[in-house]
Parts: C-alpha cells; sequence; structure tokens
C-alpha cells in the first residue's frame, strides 16, 4: 500500500509540476504576445509617422519642382521672346539701310517718279498686287525683307539696269537677295500682273479701239500697230551665234501690238536676235489664231467698196494680211494715192515706236545690256511690258530726258575695242 501511495504522489508532484511549468510558459507566451503587439504597435506608430513625413517631404519635393519648371518656363518664354525681338547676328550681316529707311519715306512726288518710275500711290498698289505671291514672313533665324522693300529693289533694278552689288549697297542687302527679288517679283508679275494687264481683247475693246484710231488719225477698223524691237542680252553659252543681230551685238527679239494710246495688249518675246521679224511673227500664237481667223472679232465694215474687218499696221518687214497692212514699197512709181496711203498709215504706225521707247526709256534694263540669263530677260521683258501698262493707264507721269539713247549701241565698244587690237597687230606683224 506505501508503494501505491508512493507512485501516487510521484504522479501527482510531476502532474503539479507539469501543470506549473505550462502555467509558467503561457505567462511567458502572454507576455511575449504583450511584447509583439506593444512592438508591433509602436512600429505601426513609427510607420505611419515616417509616411507622413515621407508624403509631407515628398509634397515639398513636388512644390519644389514645380516651382523651379515654372520659372525655367518663364525664364524660357522671357529668353525666347527677346531672342525673336533681338537683330540676328549670325545670320544676318549688318549693312546700311538709311537710304530706304531715312530718305525714300521723305521722297517727294518727282522724286518717286524720277528713281522708282512710278507715283507712291501706284507704287503702293503694286505691293498690293504683288502681296499674295512676294509676301514672307519672319523666322527664328532672321526678319524677313518687307514686302515694299522687295518690290521697290526689282523696281530699281528694272528702272536703272544696275548690277546687283550697286543696288545692294544701296538698299543694305546682299548681292543674292538683289537676285531673289528680281527673280520672284518678275515671276510674281508674270502670275499675276501680266494676264491682267497684257490680254486680248474682247469684241467691245476691240471696237473702242477702232474708233479711237479712226477719230486720231482717219484709218477705220484699225485696232493698233505692230514692230519688234531688240533686247541686248550678254552672249548665253549655247547656240550664241543665233542671237547675234544685224546690228552687231546678241539679243532678244520683243514683239507687240499696241492700240491707239500706246498700251501693249499682245507681246512675244524670247526669239533669237539674228531671226527675221516675220519670222517672229509666224512663231507666235497672234498669227496661228489671226490666220484662222478666230482673233479678230466678224465686225466688218465697207470701206471704199471693200468690206473690210479689224486689222493691224506693220511696216514692210511684216507680210500682207487681210487682218495686217503694210505700206506700198518706195519702187519709184508709186502714185500720189500710195503716197498718201504710206504717209497715214507711218503716222499711225509711229504710235508702238513711241510705246517702244517709252518703254525702254522707263525700263532701262531694256536698254542697256542686260547681265542676267535668257530665261530671266524674257521674264523681265515681260514684266516692264506690264509695267509699261500699269504706269500708262495710271497717268504716271514721263520725263522726255528718259528717251536719251545710250552713248553707244551695245557691243560697240567691244567691237571698236577689237578692231583696235586687230589693227594693232597688224601693225606689229608689219613692224616683223
Amino acid at each position: 500500500m506505501e508503494d501505491v501511495e508512493a507512485i501516487i504522489y510521484l504522479f501527482l508532484g510531476v502532474w503539479l509540476v507539469i501543470t506549473a511549468r505550462r502555467k509558467v510558459i503561457t505567462a511567458r507566451r502572454k507576455v511575449i504576445t504583450a511584447r509583439r503587439k506593444v512592438i508591433t504597435a509602436s512600429r505601426k506608430v513609427m510607420f505611419q509617422s515616417r509616411l507622413r513625413i515621407a508624403r509631407r517631404d515628398a509634397e515639398e519635393a513636388d512644390e519644389r519642382v514645380l516651382e523651379v519648371l515654372q520659372r525655367c518656363r518663364d525664364y524660357n518664354r522671357t529668353y525666347y521672346s527677346k531672342l525673336r525681338r533681338r537683330r540676328p547676328c549670325v545670320w544676318m550681316l549688318d549693312r546700311a539701310t538709311e537710304w530706304w529707311s531715312v530718305i525714300v519715306p521723305s521722297f517727294t512726288h518727282t522724286q518717286w517718279v524720277e528713281n522708282f518710275r512710278m507715283s507712291e500711290e501706284t507704287y503702293t498698289y503694286l505691293c498690293n498686287k504683288m502681296r499674295p505671291a512676294m509676301e514672307r514672313q519672319d523666322t527664328t533665324f532672321r526678319v524677313c525683307i518687307p514686302l515694299k522693300k522687295r518690290v521697290a529693289i526689282a523696281l530699281w533694278k528694272l528702272a536703272t539696269g544696275s548690277e546687283y552689288r550697286s543696288i545692294g549697297h544701296l538698299f543694305g542687302v546682299s548681292n543674292t537677295t538683289v537676285c531673289r527679288c528680281v527673280r520672284d517679283f518678275c515671276a510674281a508679275a508674270e502670275a499675276l500682273l501680266v494676264p491682267e494687264l497684257i490680254r486680248s481683247p474682247d469684241r467691245q475693246k476691240f471696237a473702242e479701239m477702232a474708233a479711237y484710231t479712226e477719230n486720231r488719225w482717219g484709218l477705220p477698223q484699225c485696232v493698233g500697230a505692230i514692230d519688234g524691237s531688240h533686247i541686248p542680252i550678254l552672249a548665253p553659252q549655247e547656240y550664241h551665234c543665233d542671237y547675234f543681230n544685224r546690228k552687231g551685238w546678241h539679243s532678244i527679239i520683243l514683239q507687240g501690238v499696241v492700240d491707239g494710246k500706246g498700251h501693249f495688249w499682245n507681246v512675244f518675246a524670247g526669239m533669237p536676235g539674228s531671226m527675221h521679224d516675220a519670222r517672229v511673227l509666224r512663231l507666235s500664237s497672234l498669227w496661228e489664231l489671226a490666220s484662222r481667223g478666230n482673233y479678230f472679232p466678224p465686225c466688218t465694215r465697207d470701206i471704199g467698196g471693200v468690206n473690210a474687218g479689224y486689222y493691224m499696221l506693220g511696216d514692210n518687214a511684216y507680210p500682207l494680211q487681210s487682218w495686217l497692212l503694210k505700206p506700198f514699197p518706195d519702187t519709184g512709181w508709186l502714185t500720189a494715192e500710195h503716197v498718201v496711203y504710206n504717209k497715214n498709215i507711218c503716222s499711225a504706225r509711229v504710235v508702238v515706236e513711241n510705246a517702244f521707247g517709252r518703254l525702254k526709256g522707263r525700263w532701262r534694263c531694256l536698254m542697256k545690256r542686260n547681265d542676267c540669263d535668257v530665261k530671266l530677260v524674257k521674264s523681265m521683258v515681260l514684266t516692264c511690258c506690264a509695267l509699261h501698262n500699269l504706269c500708262e493707264s495710271h497717268g504716271e507721269d514721263y520725263d522726255d530726258g528718259w528717251n536719251a539713247p545710250p552713248a553707244a549701241e551695245p557691243g560697240a565698244a567691244s567691237s571698236l575695242l577689237k578692231a583696235a587690237s586687230n589693227s594693232h597687230l597688224r601693225s606689229a606683224d608689219a613692224l616683223a
């Protein structure tokens, strides 16, 4: 029995020990759990506080970045606006422009006509006509040349025939700019001015031209006069012999038809100077249309028993046609009626010669030897014809001093130098 009690007490003691140990372990676990909760709570609080601090720092950093970006935008906007307003110093050479910006605005009417061959009002009208094709806009790199200055440069070239260097010094631009202004102006004039100012008359216009010619010279049904004129050029590189005319210099031919007031209503330019006037006429569209009967309206009138339609006047170089009359050739056997007829024809046909004289006098690039390319010279000729009609229709003044011919024909000086050189060589050979 004692052994059983001992075993029972032993089991009870072990159970008490195990139970006490479990309580200790449980208590320790609760303490650890409590500590962990405290640590987790503290960590959570620390994390939240750090997160708030980080968010605040991020917001402050974003504000600083936005402030810096705004400052950069303001700086760039101010810098580039100043850059646009600043006069370029790299892309454009600083040149003197006082003549155009100071002297020209003070020109009187007489000075405008003398320098630009037209009044300031007509010049402004011309600039407005050319605006769609010639106006340019400023870029980041340079300020464009104003429209009025571009037109003035081209007019100065056409009116004086000066070289690009002289015009560039006068207007304060480069030689390339002068060349571009002239080319652009002539191209714009061919596209905008020539179709408007030089066009085939309609039925009403033909009747008005015929009435004016009859009232002035007594020639019924006459609507104008035709003639050709040589425009001096430099010898082209290709086919230069074809451009060498009978006068001894290179040229292209301008064929023009004018009405009684001296206004061109048909022009044809660009043929080589060696070509005959009759050949030039046959190559023009005027010949093709008039020969087919599609050019002049069918309006006839009984003149001395002959139903005569509209016709033009030409010299003896042109072929006789029903729409093209010319004087009787002076063979020494002309009757009195023939002489009177020739006199009337020549007196009326002088209008085309006067028109050519005023054309070349006002636009002297057609009188001097032109140093431009043949294609550009042709464009300049058509442009000058359109400008001639513009000035005449606007009643611009014409100075008779402009009619003064040059001191010598183009090429005469070089011919004299060549002759002198040949004479010198012959003398040297003779002495040898």
